[in-house]
């Protein structure tokens, strides 16, 4: 059968060469929609539902919102295995399915199950998913703000809340047109709320109370359609609008009516424009600011949305008010350049020295440039099967590849086919007639081609463990080995069809077998070592078994690692704070944190997220900050050759100066792939499980003991669940008894004074924003 597919290939050798061509025709259509990414994206297939529990201590959301969705989750198809966090008014569970798993299928399957649980939550308790993303879904953030004494339309300064309402209602609903983003998450600033404050005096002296004015606000806050009328033929449509427009319509909202005199809100409260109690907030370079965090859909082309993201963004700045600027602080596109223009360096080096090498040892240009076609052609059938099989090029993928290996097979016939050619040109005393030469090259390429298969299918064969791998692991060399194999199939094609048509075609004329310098000089130095080799056989035998003992004893001494870790060129750190630091506390500690590393001359910027940005994918509370620390290129360093572990370490040392802070120093992807794959941010997580957290804390004591002095260990700490302090009003029950009322009445009194109520919304234009009591 090979025999036969070699001899058809050199008898329909145009033939060949035009499917030749338009495979190469394909492979370059299928380049441009190859996705493009930094590294495989090993992120499990899981669904995260987050639920947002207004004060709610941590101990309630586990009871009443975490433990009912964690359990309902049980027993759903698929399902490996799910993990939670119960923080202060925030739930957030997550369901990881196996490997495989349909996404979409995933997130169905939980939504039902979530619509089963919801009645057996709080009132007002309504969990949602969280976007469909991995852990490389943060490829582009920005910031927004304002230059100094800019002003908005209505010359009001821009302070944080109109930056943030930039943000919401400006920027937001733009990029979330961008084919691939999923989430357009935000960070920082204030939300805008109407705010209505009662005076409990004035509420005593009409005797009113807070319920009163909420449900005030809700009967005069609503527009109803009541269908409609036809007169003389014409139909008219008919409503009753009665949506609050701005402050002067809050104030006059009618309370109650005491002797036909009506109180109105503004007789018992202060209406004005306010700020919500946020959750979390943004800095850079010392400064609070807004941002914004792009979020890819799963499965896209980092390199593609991430770049048409920011060339979006750029469009937005032209639209946003004067004084205002979007400007990006991270950007996925620059490491994925980086990366790929690493990898194709190192490949298209790789390809020039293979043809230069068969160049030196062919002696023949045609044979060399015949051989070296090999690469291109096989290197574009892979990049098709890359894109059907949904495997991205990143450094695993591609950097596996050996031009080597490629070229291997094509190498063997093409040499044997000179050998013949020239043998058989000697004993003709000139060039063959057509019909003999393709006839030699049949026999030429049928005598090797059956070491060249064995050698490609051996090679194969040594990938193929790879493919039983599953998990992390699985996910990291899948690709590599997929690519690999692909890329050794297509030579293996092109050796058995392009080559020997190819070599028919354009091995004529005078050719002659010759041996350079080069050659000359390898056979006079491995003639003698054969010659000694085979006398002394018993020697060599001893001494290759003496030397692979030896490099087994070796191995045992070396350290491993899964890979070797990608170096992205920024930095992350978390810095850590006392449990209970307020998130005022911690953004001025965090201004001081940042003014001291943009100290260093290699600081480009510095930016972070302090406690929960406005879709919890990532939630922290106050007292914990991402911090992202943008390096200049090295060419602007003062020193180029600093090695970046020697300037994470001056940056702890200068850190450490500054009371109050825990720091753990990571990057920014790897962050984020610790985090999703075990819900910590370390390489290494050791769990304890348990119902006594005290003694839980005791032993992961223990456990830190342990590893902390161990060679290799940096950065050990122990994950912050120390308690959180808290101020509790207790309901007096006898004296509730007494004044007939119920504790629910005392709680709501609180809730709403100190935390406030929502009493509807206020519509300005598109935009949309909370009344607040």
């Amino acid at each position: 059968m090979i025999e036969a597919i070699l001899r058809g290939a050199i008898e329909r050798r145009v033939l060949v060469m035009c499917l030749m061509l338009a495979l190469a025709l394909w492979g370059g259509w299928n380049l441009r929609q190859l996705p493009i990414d930094a590294v495989p994206d090993i992120t499990n297939v899981q669904v995260q539902i987050n639920t947002e529990a207004p004060g709610y201590s941590p101990l309630e959301t586990e009871q009443r919102v975490t433990y009912p969705l964690e359990t309902a989750l049980a027993g759903l198809p698929q399902l490996s295995y799910t993990r939670s966090l119960s923080r202060y008014g925030l739930s957030q569970v997550t369901a990881v399915f196996a490997e495989g798993t349909d996404i979409y299928f995933a997130r169905n399957l939980t939504s039902e199950r979530m619509a089963q649980v919801s009645k057996q939550l709080p009132t007002g308790i309504r969990p949602s998913l969280g976007p469909i993303a991995t852990g490389l879904g943060e490829i582009l953030m920005y910031t927004v703000a304002a230059e100094v004494g800019a002003t908005s339309a209505d010359g009001a300064p821009l302070d944080a809340t109109a930056l943030r309402e930039i943000q919401d209602w400006i920027i937001k609903p733009q990029l979330l047109l961008v084919d691939g983003v999923t989430e357009v998450n935000s960070i920082g600033g204030y939300d805008k709320q109407y705010h209505v404050t009662p005076d409990p005096a004035q509420l005593l002296g009409w005797q009113l109370s807070m319920a009163d004015v909420v449900e005030a606000l809700r009967r005069n806050n609503d527009s109803r359609g009541a269908g409609f009328v036809e007169r003389n033929g014409q139909q008219l449509l008919l409503r009753a609008p009665g949506q609050l427009q701005g402050i002067a319509d809050i104030e006059n909202v009618v309370v109650a009516s005491r002797d036909g005199v009506p109180v109105r809100v503004r007789d018992v409260a202060e209406v004005a424009l306010g700020r919500e109690l946020r959750s979390g907030a943004a800095t850079r370079d010392g400064r609070e600011t807004v941002l914004g965090t792009a979020v890819m859909l799963s499965g896209e082309n980092a390199r593609r949305v991430a770049a048409a993201a920011a060339e979006r963004l750029a469009a937005i700045n032209r639209s946003l008010p004067s004084g205002v600027r979007a400007e990006v602080v991270y950007d996925r596109t620059a490491l994925v350049d980086k990366t790929i223009a690493t990898v194709s360096k190192n490949l298209l080096e790789a390809a020039l020295l293979v043809v230069a090498v068969l160049f030196a040892l062919l002696g023949n240009l045609r044979a060399a440039l015949l051989t070296a076609a090999v690469i291109p052609l096989a290197m574009l059938a892979t990049v098709s099967g890359m894109v059907h099989a949904g495997i991205s090029a990143n450094l695993m993928s591609l950097g596996a590849l050996d031009f080597g290996l490629i070229v291997d097979g094509a190498v063997i016939i093409v040499e044997n086919a000179i050998r013949r050619l020239a043998q058989a040109q000697v004993a003709n005393g000139g060039p063959l007639p057509a019909r003999e030469r393709l006839q030699l090259v049949f026999e030429s390429s049928a005598e090797v081609i059956r070491p060249s298969l064995f050698g490609v299918g051996i090679i194969t064969v040594v990938y193929l463990p790879l493919f039983s791998l599953t998990g992390v692991e699985g996910k990291m060399f899948h690709p590599m080995a997929a690519t690999v194999v692909m890329a050794l199939l297509a030579a293996l094609l092109l050796s058995l069809t392009l080559v020997p048509a190819a070599a028919a075609l354009l091995l004529r004329g005078p050719i002659k077998e010759r041996e350079n310098r080069l050659l000359r000089g390898a056979r006079s130095l491995y003639r003698p070592l054969l010659l000694a080799a085979l006398k002394l056989r018993w020697a060599v035998l001893a001494s290759a078994g003496a030397l692979v003992l030896a490099c087994a004893w070796l191995a045992t001494t070396l350290g491993s690692e899964f890979v070797p870790q990608l170096d992205e060129g920024d930095i992350a750190l978390h810095a850590l704070r006392i449990p209970g630091t307020g998130l005022e506390q911690s953004v001025a500690m965090q201004q001081a944190l940042e003014q001291r590393l943009l100290a260093f001359a290699e600081v480009h910027t510095v930016f972070a997220r302090i406690g929960t940005a406005e879709v919890a994918t990532d939630p922290m509370p106050p007292n914990v900050a991402d911090n992202f620390v943008m390096l200049k290129p090295r060419s602007q360093w003062p020193d180029p050759k600093r090695d970046k572990a020697e300037l994470v370490a001056a940056m702890a040392a200068a850190l450490s100066e500054l009371p109050g802070n825990n720091y753990e120093f990571t990057q920014p992807i790897q962050m984020r792939f610790n985090e999703l794959i075990s819900g910590v941010r370390a390489d290494l997580g050791i769990k304890l499980f348990g119902d006594d957290l005290e003694q839980l804390q005791a032993l992961a004591a223990e456990v830190l003991a342990v590893l902390a002095p161990l060679d290799g260990v940096a950065d050990a700490r122990i994950e912050q669940v120390g308690e959180l302090p808290l101020l509790s009003v207790l309901p007096d029950r006898l004296a509730l008894a007494r004044y007939g009322l119920n504790a629910s009445d005392v709680q709501a009194l609180v809730a709403t004074a100190v935390g406030g109520e929502r009493a509807g919304t206020v519509f300005d234009g598109d935009r949309r924003f909370a009344l607040q009591v």
